[in-house]
């Protein structure tokens, strides 16, 4: 983009610079600057990115966009020959530009946008891998989905046909500002769940809150899931409106729905009628829920003219984003499930049953805090611990002051004090892992990101100090 078509974009003033210049790429981190970038300096509670547009430019930067500027005479006249633009607000220039930049795109162009209260990355790797075999596609990285996210992921469009993208949220109004940035021509709703209940009130709210993605759309495509019971009420009372909305499902009558649903421990076999022809597909990740993502993703598919056997194999070959459901054999037979990115009640209850259906001898989960449930922490806590008293799990493994809710949850639901094991550190949970650990267990470890239960998942794999 030359500096002319950014102030078009962003409604700057250009304190110095050339209107005719030219940016490559756009960048919020000096570390990771390159020669001909254009910098934006992004504020936040802790840290001001406008204070270092001096770093940017000196590793090569050729345009600082900034809401604040103490430039000196003396480096008018060292940096005289780079731009400069200043803005009221450079987190309203970054949907702005990312807005003008999906603008640019043709007509025929694609954007799928994934959203929901669970899922949405896993639902949305999935989905990229069948559009990329047939299409050239730019999707999300990792879990980048919010009002710096998205437009991120945004700038890198150029000659693709589809973007597959993701869009979080936390409060009202959030997911519509991404949507009317994105213009998504499909919209996936995953599910309605209890993430940020704490700041939305309700269920019935977080709905609300999802249905936004809809306000970026000149026509209106929703694919959702049909068993997700706010999605299905939502279908029943909306399905001959002026939205063309697409059900998937294996419960509730849908247009795509999976039978013969085979889980193990590393893959799900199911068979689905795509078009009027059954086709037998295997997810490479065990577990029930990942069959509804790939449901998702063959609706997707479908609408957009991809072959079977092409949806078949971007199922079949997808990977997933780190820390989400990766599975690690150590010696012994000792299986690590390390979901720890995220949490919420539905994608705790998800991982419980699928420890619960794994073939090991006994069954560890360590849950940690979830986080933004508000006034309904301790009722959503103590929820997961029943869930595990219900699973039957063997040992129960907690830290977080709010974890000590699913403590209760679990003893209240029959799950016996020497079951249950309480520690105020990652470190004392991992030594105590090392400890007990024997041949042929699995364990589930499960928490907010904030809790940071990764680091435990590596430790583990790298110390092996688990064998006994």
């Amino acid at each position: 983009m030359k500096v002319k078509q950014i102030l078009e974009a962003i409604k700057g003033e250009l304190l110095i610079g050339n209107l005719e210049d030219e940016s490559n790429c756009f960048s919020k981190d000096t570390r990771i600057i390159k020669p001909g970038d254009t910098y934006i300096g992004i504020k936040g509670e802790k840290f001001n990115g406008n204070l270092f547009w001096k770093e940017a430019f000196n590793k090569g930067a050729n345009v600082a966009i900034l809401e604040e500027c103490n430039f000196t005479k003396e480096d008018l006249q060292q940096f005289g020959n780079k731009n400069v633009i200043l803005v009221k607000s450079t987190m309203q220039a970054i949907l702005d530009l990312a807005t003008y930049k999906r603008e640019l795109m043709p007509k025929d162009f694609v954007t799928v946008g994934i959203t929901g209260s669970v899922g949405k990355t896993s639902t949305k790797d999935i989905v990229a891998n069948v559009v990329m075999q047939k299409f050239k596609t730019l999707k999300t990285q990792g879990n980048l989905n919010g009002e710096i996210g998205l437009p991120f992921t945004l700038f890198n469009l150029s000659n693709q046909q589809v973007a597959v993208v993701e869009l979080g949220m936390n409060q009202m109004g959030a997911i519509s500002k991404l949507s009317k940035t994105a213009k998504p021509t499909i919209s996936v709703i995953t599910n309605v769940g209890t993430s940020h209940i704490g700041y939305l009130g309700s269920r019935e709210n977080i709905l609300k809150a999802k249905l936004e993605i809809l306000d970026g759309m000149e026509e209106k495509i929703l694919i959702i899931n049909n068993d997700n019971d706010l999605l299905h009420k939502f279908y029943l009372e909306n399905k001959d409106e002026n939205i063309k909305i697409y059900t998937y499902g294996i419960e509730n009558k849908s247009d795509i729905m999976a039978e013969e649903i085979i889980s193990n421990k590393d893959k799900t076999e199911f068979v689905c009628n795509i078009r009027g022809e059954k086709v037998k597909i295997t997810v490479p990740i065990g577990g029930i829920h990942f069959v509804y993502n790939a449901l998702s993703s063959i609706m997707v598919g479908k609408l957009l003219g991809i072959s079977d056997n092409q949806i078949k194999y971007g199922i079949e070959s997808f990977e997933l984003t780190k820390k989400r459901m990766e599975i690690t054999q150590l010696e012994n037979n000792i299986t690590i499930i390390n979901d720890s990115y995220n949490a919420s009640l539905e994608s705790m209850q998800v991982a419980l049953k699928y420890l619960k259906n794994l073939k090991c001898k006994r069954k560890i989960a360590v849950l940690g805090d979830i986080l933004e449930l508000g006034k309904f922490s301790q009722e959503l806590h103590e929820e997961v611990g029943k869930e595990v008293a219900e699973d039957k799990i063997d040992i129960l493994i907690c830290s977080g002051e709010y974890s000590k809710n699913i403590i209760e949850g679990a003893k209240k639901n029959g799950m016996k004090e020497e079951q249950i094991y309480y520690f105020n550190t990652k470190e004392e949970i991992y030594i105590y892992l090392k400890e007990i650990c024997k041949e042929e267990d699995a364990i589930l470890l499960k928490a907010s990101n904030g809790m940071k239960y990764f680091e435990i998942a590596e430790s583990l794999k790298k110390g092996k100090g688990v064998i006994v």
